[in-house]
């Protein structure tokens, strides 16, 4: 059975929290992922920012940072951190032309498959990871969050 911790820093606590928490498990039953320990912690532009410069010194908001740990403990998975900012999330939305739901969505999945091991060199389609995303995202497009 794999569990989901959230945690909200600089932003309002959604109200969308119970969903989120199903969607992030659906998303890890689909990559066959159990006994994982997954913390998510969403927050605003001012909060990544910090994280993104002190851990990848990059003094830039962005909006999904992952922080492997890779680690067991008493029999679970601690697969690490994803950090969300839904401030970023929303200007995605607006610049791709998508609803603030798909990004949510997208995001998430892409935090755990970083978590996952996975990795991409540029953000072109036709990257492997982003294919598995977007596949994802497809197959689980009934799911709503917000």
């Amino acid at each position: 059975m794999n569990r989901v911790h959230l945690s909200v820093e600089e932003v309002p606590p959604p109200p969308w929290e119970k969903r989120v928490k199903t969607y992030i498990l659906r998303v890890l039953k689909y990559l066959k992922k159990d006994s994982w320990d997954l913390s998510v912690f969403f927050c605003g532009n001012n909060r990544i920012r910090s994280l993104n410069a002190q851990y990848r010194n990059k003094d830039e908001a962005t909006d999904v940072l992952s922080f492997f740990l890779g680690e067991t403990f008493e029999g679970r998975y601690l697969p690490g951190d994803i950090a969300i900012s839904l401030e970023s999330l929303e200007e995605n939305a607006a610049s791709f032309n998508v609803n603030s739901d798909e990004e949510l969505r997208r995001l998430i999945i892409h935090g755990i498959l970083h978590l996952d091991g996975m990795d991409h060199e540029t953000n072109e389609e036709g990257e492997p990871m982003l294919q598995l995303q977007e596949k994802i995202l497809a197959s689980l497009a009934g799911e709503r969050i917000i």
